[in-house]
């Protein structure tokens, strides 16, 4: 099967599903869907390299989400493209100017030239498209062929582009992706009509990656919750609707929920402090610690709205950093062994972090870090905390129970097949996000412990 290959590598069985995938991608379009890790990149890698091989053309498309992920998934790794051709076969080669390409080296398929050209040498034009402008890194090419790699997240005029671009004779797209929205354009207009169009769809499951332990698939089951879950593991379609952090159990801990009568201040021994800055909008500082028991703790809350039932004044970033200056402070007197770790601020508060690093002590301004502000994926790491029983708020906590319960999913969003969450009743829910998105090395590992004792 992988006959073009010059050094051997370890390979686990193929399943079924695998094999015809391969064996079968043959369409103007094919495309590659279902869980994760579940054997579709490496798959569509090796269809998509029997197809170069076997072209008579020599320019083709890679593209990712960026040139990075594009490098990370599908072209470097044990199991990426450079791997299975060998290193004298493949040569991956960057500008420096934002543009990238991979030149392949494949036995001449051409039995009247071979004896003259032994070898021909393939170009992969590599190309982010993690923007509405990604469609013009891309015009005017003409190219043989296309390998997307989570396709689902490019903008839908750079896919037509794209395809717009396979015009020479025996073209073909291979394309992967996980389950999003059903209304996605990627589910609607081409999974959806793959039959009248004459496309190829392979839907892939956990259990047709063969190398998968059962300890391994329990850590995906436990890091994925709710939607994610159902999207990622089980590789369902399904909407994003209703409220977005459904597996919070708002009862007390005695009750079997995630609400503590008191936080646990002296059983706490890492701190870390989201914020979320408004001009109109509310501003939100949160102090969350990591209990002895591994459990994440809401320990503060700070929140703060112009105008509203209290007829608050609004604030200047400078008044703000103040009011931060003095909660950091106090919090610290509550904290018998306060050590805290970083300072995750909303990374559009630059006049605030501007009047941080003017007014904090040094020890806390070194703190201090622009948060991650991927929203999607954000979402996805804290629900996989709550999920996993990883979380608790203290009943004092008003706002932070407030947004736990009202935090909800935009079903006009939805019918655009896009996941978005209605921008309301999300500014604490913000904080949290940016907070765990620091740190999620530490609940990742917490996770994969677990999984370890289900195992």
């Amino acid at each position: 099967m992988v006959k073009f290959k010059e050094r051997a590598l370890t390979w686990a069985p193929f399943s079924r599903k695998a094999m015809q995938a391969i064996k079968y991608s043959d369409a103007f379009i094919n495309i590659y869907e279902g869980a994760v890790r579940s054997s579709k990149t490496v798959s569509s890698i090796i269809a998509f390299l029997e197809f170069l091989e076997e072209s008579p053309h020599r320019e083709f498309l890679l593209t990712g989400k960026t040139q990075q992920t594009a490098y990370r998934n599908v072209i470097g790794g044990d199991y990426g493209i450079l791997s299975i051709v060998g290193a004298n076969r493949g040569k991956f080669k960057s500008s420096g100017e934002g543009g990238a390409q991979i030149e392949l080296k494949f036995k001449n398929p051409n039995k009247r030239t071979r004896r003259k050209e032994p070898w021909v040498t393939k170009i992969v034009y590599v190309v982010g498209m993690n923007d509405r402008q990604a469609e013009e890194k891309i015009r005017g090419m003409t190219i043989a062929g296309w390998y997307a790699d989570e396709v689902t997240l490019y903008p839908e005029e750079a896919v037509k582009q794209a395809i717009n671009r396979m015009s020479l004779d025996g073209a073909r797209a291979f394309w992967t992706c996980n389950p999003d929205s059903p209304y996605h354009y990627i589910k609607t207009e081409y999974i959806d009509k793959a039959k009248e169009k004459g496309y190829r769809v392979f839907h892939f499951t956990l259990d047709d990656n063969m190398a998968l332990s059962e300890r391994y698939k329990n850590n995906l089951k436990l890091a994925y919750k709710g939607l994610w879950y159902k999207r990622m593991v089980l590789g369902l379609w399904v909407m994003a609707d209703g409220v977005i952090y459904d597996s919070f159990v708002h009862e007390s801990v005695d009750a079997g929920g995630m609400i503590v009568a008191k936080p646990p201040f002296e059983h706490t021994t890492r701190h870390w402090v989201g914020v979320d800055y408004g001009n109109t909008n509310p501003t939100v500082f949160l102090m969350l610690g990591e209990g002895t028991d591994g459990r994440l703790y809401l320990l503060d809350e700070y929140y703060h709205q112009a105008g509203g039932d209290n007829d608050n004044q609004s604030k200047a970033p400078s008044e703000y950093a103040k009011d931060f200056e003095k909660w950091l402070g106090e919090c610290a007197d509550k904290i018998p062994s306060f050590n805290l770790q970083g300072i995750f601020i909303d990374p559009s508060a630059k006049g605030f972090i501007l009047e941080l690093y003017r007014i904090l002590p040094k020890q806390f301004k070194r703190k201090i870090r622009t948060a991650n502000n991927d929203v999607k994926l954000g979402i996805e790491k804290v629900a996989g905390v709550i999920g996993n029983d990883l979380f608790r708020v203290g009943a004092n906590h008003k706002n932070v129970l407030r947004e736990l319960s009202s935090y909800v999913w935009d079903p006009k969003a939805q019918k655009r097949g896009e996941d978005k969450p209605i921008k309301e009743n999300d500014h604490a829910m913000d904080a949290l996000r940016y907070m765990i998105m620091g740190t999620y090395k530490i609940w990742e590992n917490k996770i994969r412990d677990l999984s370890h004792r289900v195992a």
